[in-house]
């Protein structure tokens, strides 16, 4: 099933959905004072030019995945994205080599979600993370395919061997982004993909988008190969926290074989991600070495903005979600807690997470 469009929420994702519905004449978009990181217009327009080339959206034509106007409004928004990304980049210091620099990355600290959540997390802020990773999560692993043909020699064996195992080895019902659909049905959330695409807030969007420029464009296979292994480098211990997340709250069958498919896989993934996929791909073009790096450093400070987000609205009993949704949130069954208090990384108490109809 094809998933609905999206809302528009400003000028650029309300003339990119015009053109793709009404075929109106698309103009170079205005980025002017724009967060290109964190803007959910922004965000929202470029998943949307990225998804036609997934599964595409219900009442939109096939043929617009190709569109001359959609693509080039889709490479303002690109350059922006990537320029703003890099501009991070250079901001930090790593080592050149990138098997020496993905191992730096990997230590890199960020905001505590997985800890906070494995020690105090609601089945509600569950339930909202779930929301939040539905963008990416239901389509695990197609983003990383697209290297598969740009690739060759090792490297290319290496990630094929990953890939088999995001998907499950090809037994219906067992590929990750199947498992993750079933977690969330468990929550009483709707798992069709893109359905809650209107309530993800740019920090969200751009952590699903920035794995799809990599992969969508050949000159950036390079940062795909650093994002892919630096994921599977720092997957166990947060995966092992989120599961353990699940068993405190109990009830919740298959979010615990969701993540714990993941701890058992990726223990393997990190060591065959950097020192044969990374390795591999390095002795055949070397000349990517930096993009590598670029890639997976990327990937740390998205994924660190996301964090944060979540953690602070939590503290401020807000939803960490765009208005709208927390009301469609299944309650949770008699004598689930869903009042604990969210703690910071000193362990001191905040305040508790609340419903609310607000962002």
């Amino acid at each position: 099933m094809r998933p609905q469009l999206p809302t528009p929420c400003g000028p650029l994702s309300s003339s990119l959905l015009g053109r793709l519905t009404d075929r109106e004449p698309l103009s170079a978009p205005e980025i002017g004072a724009l967060e290109p990181l964190t803007d959910p217009d922004l965000q929202l327009a470029l998943w949307c030019c990225y998804s036609l080339h997934y599964r595409g959206f219900d009442g939109v034509e096939d043929s617009m995945e190709w569109d001359g106007e959609t693509l080039a409004f889709r490479a303002v928004l690109e350059q922006a994205f990537e320029a703003a990304l890099r501009a991070e980049h250079a901001e930090g210091s790593v080592p050149t080599d990138p098997l020496v620099a993905l191992r730096v990355i990997e230590t890199w600290a960020g905001p505590p979600l997985s800890s906070t959540m494995a020690a105090s997390g609601t089945r509600e802020q569950l339930a909202e993370f779930a929301i939040h990773r539905s963008a990416y999560q239901l389509k695990e692993a197609d983003p990383h395919t697209w290297a598969i043909p740009r690739l060759h020699g090792p490297g290319r064996s290496a990630m094929i061997e990953i890939q088999a195992d995001e998907y499950g080895q090809g037994v219906p019902g067992k590929a990750h982004a199947e498992l993750f659909a079933a977690a969330m049905a468990e929550l009483g959330l709707e798992p069709e993909f893109g359905h809650y695409v209107d309530r993800l807030p740019g920090v969200t969007l751009a952590t699903d988008n920035l794995v799809s420029m990599f992969a969508l464009n050949r000159r950036l296979r390079g940062a795909l190969i650093g994002h892919l292994a630096l994921f599977e480098m720092t997957s166990v211990t947060p995966m092992s926290r989120y599961l353990a997340t699940a068993r405190r709250i109990g009830g919740l069958d298959a979010f615990e074989r969701f993540y714990e498919v993941h701890v058992e896989a990726d223990a393997h993934h990190a060591d065959l991600a950097l020192n044969k996929m990374v390795a591999g791909f390095l002795d055949t073009e070397p000349e990517l070495a930096p993009d590598i790096i670029f890639g997976a450093a990327a990937l740390a400070k998205v994924e660190g903005r996301f964090a944060k987000h979540l953690l602070a609205s939590w503290r401020e009993g807000r939803s960490s979600l765009r208005p709208g949704l927390t009301d469609l949130l299944a309650d949770p069954p008699s004598g689930v807690e869903t009042r604990a208090p969210v703690r910071d990384a000193s362990g001191n108490g905040s305040a508790p997470f609340r419903r609310s109809t607000h962002p």
